[in-house]
């Protein structure tokens, strides 16, 4: 066992202590504390580490609010105070651009923050039958391990999610086969009108992956716990496409509103939507600001989803066109699109942004602005496709809003555009999608004259 100084942390929220030319990277600890350590792995050149002791805390310590942290592996962050972990966020994104793309942002942008408890309107849990602990266990699975986590509560879930694990293990211990339930999927939406839901209140669809064919007697059991529990089940007998309700009379949707521009969007429960919609919300409107679409302009979003971005920009009179890599995604932007009377001004096609672009950017024209908004690879195959510095810049657009839930690739990409494209960097800043864990969600604005 060892003992030093923290100096900083990591992109996962680990302390990094250093000893004898060794990096030490340490669950636990946090910068200026004063800490013994255990190590569970070692390398030549760095090592992995837990805390056993804590002999100077720093100032930013709290005391965790879960009961599980430290064992459930949903959270690393609780015990840091919310403002070190959005200036931890802030300087490993900018360390990213720096060391892996070796640009700087013209301006750092304010973090974008938001409730820091209950905010996970998504989770995907597990289920397993353990007869050791008593019976069925529903939660996270447990830190750098493939077992559940023992959990009867959890603080980042919304609290009706939160009070339905302990309900959930004795449902499934009286199913016909409960070990053969791997998973339960949560989805929550906003009560939309007629849903004899109270306005404001939470739409809950919970979907369960089941390996073996439910008996009616399990489907009672389901109808019956959801009666209870004012939640709607959901089937899943294979994969994403075999999901269908327990009821088919049921609704097949789910809403969320972006109450800033007047904006109601549906989505089937295994669709993507970010976690948390407060910081969506905050963050949609905050990248409309920064693209600045006006009417009469072209605009593209790609990687568009179901169209959070898409339908937004439409707002301002801006022509859009959408591209996803999902059919599936592609006709839900269209139907949200109808929905919101913002048809006339979008348009939305199919194609695999992760292969050359080039027929893509052909396709699409003449474009004003485009927002970016890809999952944890990045868009690495879309900027290579831009016109180098030096040539004309063409039907490129001019602005880029560049949305990231990965500092890595976003640096990556960043490195293309403004080393390579002749982009300028105006400005990059995070968004707290994701509080008490090391997630870094951030948005970056390129501009081209």
């Amino acid at each position: 066992m060892n003992t030093g100084i923290i100096e900083s942390l990591d992109h996962a929220g680990q302390g990094i202590a250093r000893d004898g030319g060794k990096t030490i990277f340490i669950e636990g600890a946090l910068p200026g504390e004063k800490v013994s350590w255990l190590s569970y792995r070692r390398k030549p050149n760095f090592e992995l580490a837990r805390v056993t002791q804590i002999h100077k805390p720093a100032s930013a310590r709290v005391e965790p609010r879960c009961p599980h942290f430290g064992i459930c592996g949903g959270c690393s962050l609780q015990h840091a105070d919310p403002a070190l972990q959005i200036a931890t966020k802030q300087r490993v994104l900018e360390d990213n651009l720096q060391h892996i793309g070796g640009v700087r942002p013209g301006a750092v942008y304010a973090p974008i923050s938001g409730p820091t408890w209950h905010y996970r309107f998504r989770a995907r849990v597990s289920v397993r039958l353990v007869p050791k602990k008593g019976g069925v266990l529903v939660g996270f699975h447990e830190r750098r391990s493939s077992y559940i986590a023992d959990m009867t509560s959890c603080s980042i879930l919304p609290r009706p999610m939160s009070d339905l694990l302990v309900p959930l293990r004795h449902l499934i211990e009286g199913m016909s086969q409960p070990d053969r339930m791997p998973q339960i999927e949560m989805a929550i939406g906003e009560a939309p009108a007629g849903s004899g839901l109270p306005a404001g209140g939470l739409d809950i669809v919970l979907v369960l992956r089941h390996l073996e064919t439910l008996t009616g007697a399990d489907q009672a059991r389901l109808a019956a716990f959801g009666r209870e529990h004012s939640v709607r089940w959901f089937l899943q007998p294979g994969g994403p496409a075999t999901v269908q309700p327990l009821n088919p009379q049921d609704r097949p949707l789910l809403t969320y509103h972006l109450p800033n521009f007047g904006l109601s969007l549906n989505f089937a429960p295994t669709e993507f939507t970010q976690v948390n919609p407060a910081i969506n919300h905050a963050l949609v409107t905050k990248a409309m600001r920064l693209l600045a679409a006006e009417p009469g302009e072209r605009v593209a979003d790609m990687f568009c989803g179901l169209g959070n971005f898409t339908l937004p920009i439409a707002r301002s009179g801006a022509t859009v066109v959408g591209v996803e890599g999902s059919e599936a995604l592609v006709q839900r932007a269209a139907e949200n699109a109808e929905k919101n009377q913002l048809g006339h001004l979008t348009s939305f096609f199919a194609a695999n942004l992760f292969l050359e672009c080039q027929p893509v950017l052909e396709r699409m024209g003449k474009l004003d602005r485009m927002l970016i908004d890809p999952p944890r690879e990045g868009a690495l195959e879309l900027v290579k496709a831009f016109p180098d510095a030096g040539q004309p810049r063409g039907d490129a657009p001019h602005t880029i809003v560049y949305v990231s839930c990965n500092p890595a690739t976003l640096a990556r990409d960043a490195g293309i555009l403004v080393n390579v494209k002749g982009y300028r960097l105006v400005g990059a800043g995070i968004a707290n999608m994701f509080p008490h864990t090391a997630h870094v969600e951030s948005i970056a604005v390129f501009r081209r004259v």
